[in-house]
């Protein structure tokens, strides 16, 4: 991959609009699969002013399988949980993380980081280009390709570009949105707020979590990021803007809570912007071979921090069906899965976002009496705080690529993230199944059976009855009632099977998985949501 602005390709698999957090994680999951790629981005370089500052362990799961996941521990920091206090800053209720799994369920990062990392990234992908100060201004879809103008920002030349599929990672005013003619669905929520970095050059006396004001007049949110590098958000009132904070004093106003004792000299503001937090869905997400993921699919309020992560979400599910459909001519169902699945996925993300923002900040009086009285109560509640902190997301809804016959427990859900203890070393299960599908099986002898049947990946359950990997993976198979359970590329379980023919024998599975038995091979027609 070229990281100075390099010449452009005149055909590509996929052309990438936008170098976000979104796109440089699809263009890397495609790398890994050898697809030619071209990412293109109006900035030459990472933006370099902070925005997403937080990514739960699911989503870090998708960087560990790019094969950056270690590198990123080294550029963030684990979070604390969630206080709450009123408007005098008295504790309300606290909420601490119990960490138990193998990776952090919160992290605190600098966007301009993680976007550096995920550039590096790409350079390890000889078929990935990445151009910047190029923008996209049309596409025209014509039989097998998408021919796509781009235009150079610096010199206003244009450019064709052949593409199999065009993927719009371009931010809220997404230009491939547009060109899809997609609207918003607007899900009832808008506030202007105030967003300010500022990096402190000596310690700020606050809890190591998230710190929300739950004041109906100014509320506001806290949270120390990483190093010197703090970040406040503050709900502005009606006839204010970011005008009005331009100097230190200014921003003093709302920030001496926390850093009274604090001089000038070791404040400096790094943002002082208005944003304005909106909860929106796209009501269309493909037309032909355009698609769009990120920002420019869905918009959602911070409040539980996942604005950026149901982008890479977006990346994940998306790169391993543009995989197989880039070998199959009847791709129009498995690419229609992907908004299918990915918003309703989004769209309650959303929800719980706008709903949880509402109940810490919304209301008058009878509100704020509310919250002094209630919140103190949950906080007492046993195992609540691990209820309100838990960053699992809702499941898949089943369909063409999740089984109905899976039960509801395990249903569209992620497989168990486990440590795997392979020859080279302990590894987390993700990158150590790779980016295809992956076969569970609960015995040694399963294990033995199905190798001799197929190519897949396989993982067996009980290859080491002692470790804490055997347990979960046993478990849960003996949960889902099966002894077979096959595992999509991103991680969501497919299909699953007290036999092996039971498993294989599942249209879904028939269908995504020639890597199974020889006569399940790519004719299979995809299963409709109207035929399940």
């Amino acid at each position: 991959m070229s990281t100075v602005d390099p010449v452009l390709p005149t055909e590509v698999d996929i052309l990438i609009a936008g170098a976000g957090p979104t796109g440089l994680t699809l263009a890397g999951l495609l790398g890994q699969r050898g697809i030619r790629t071209l990412v293109i981005d109006p900035h030459h370089e990472a933006y370099p002013l902070p925005r997403a500052v937080h990514l739960d362990d699911e989503v870090l799961q998708i960087l560990h399988q790019l094969g950056v996941g270690e590198q990123f521990a080294t550029i963030s920091e684990p979070a604390s949980g969630l206080r709450l206090v009123d408007s005098d800053h008295r504790i309300l209720a606290q909420f601490e993380r119990r960490e138990s799994g193998f990776l952090p369920q919160a992290n605190m990062f600098d966007q301009p980081d993680l976007e550096e990392l995920l550039r590096r990234n790409l350079t390890r992908f000889a078929s990935v280009t990445l151009a910047g100060g190029q923008e996209l201004v049309g596409v025209m879809q014509s039989g097998s390709l998408a021919s796509v103008r781009v235009r150079n920002v610096d010199t206003g030349e244009l450019q064709q570009v052949h593409a199999k599929f065009v993927i719009g990672c371009d931010g809220a005013n997404s230009v491939v949105r547009s060109l899809i003619g997609s609207t918003n669905l607007d899900l009832g929520f808008e506030q202007r707020w105030l967003v300010v970095d500022v990096q402190c050059g000596v310690p700020v006396d606050a809890w190591n979590g998230v710190q929300q004001v739950c004041d109906t007049n100014r509320a506001a949110t806290y949270m120390h990021v990483t190093g010197d590098h703090h970040r406040w958000e503050f709900q502005l009132v009606e006839g204010e803007s970011a005008d009005d904070y331009r100097r230190l004093d200014d921003v003093r106003r709302l920030i001496d809570p926390w850093v009274a004792h604090v001089d000038d000299g070791d404040l400096r503001i790094v943002r002082c912007m208005e944003y304005t937090f909106r909860a929106r869905v796209a009501r269309q997400w493909r037309r032909g071979r355009l698609l769009i993921a990120g920002d420019a699919a869905h918009l959602t309020p911070p409040f539980i921090g996942q604005g950026m992560g149901s982008g890479l979400r977006d990346a994940m599910n998306l790169a391993w069906k543009l995989d197989i459909a880039l070998r199959r001519a009847d791709f129009d169902a498995l690419l229609d899965s992907y908004e299918a699945e990915r918003a309703p996925h989004a769209k309650a993300l959303v929800r719980r976002a706008v709903m949880i923002g509402k109940v810490m900040t919304g209301g008058g009086r009878a509100a704020v009496a509310a919250r002094r009285v209630i919140l103190p109560v949950l906080n007492r509640i046993p195992h609540l705080g691990d209820v309100i902190l838990s960053s699992a997301t809702p499941p898949l809804v089943a369909g063409p690529l999740v089984s109905r016959r899976v039960p509801r427990r395990v249903r569209g859900a992620l497989l168990p993230l486990v440590c795997l203890v392979p020859a080279a070393g302990e590894v987390l299960i993700d990158p150590a199944v790779g980016s295809g599908f992956t076969l569970l099986v609960l015995s040694e002898s399963d294990r033995r059976f199905v190798q001799a049947t197929t190519a897949a990946r396989v993982v067996c359950a009980a290859a080491d009855p002692s470790s804490t990997a055997s347990r979960i993976l046993t478990e849960w198979l003996e949960a889902a009632g099966a002894r077979f359970a096959l595992i999509r590329p991103d991680g969501v379980v497919l299909g699953i099977g007290d036999t092996f023919a039971e498993l294989a024998q599942q249209s879904e599975v028939r269908w995504v998985c020639p890597l199974l038995p020889g006569e399940l091979t790519s004719t299979h027609a995809i299963p409709t949501a109207r035929s399940q």
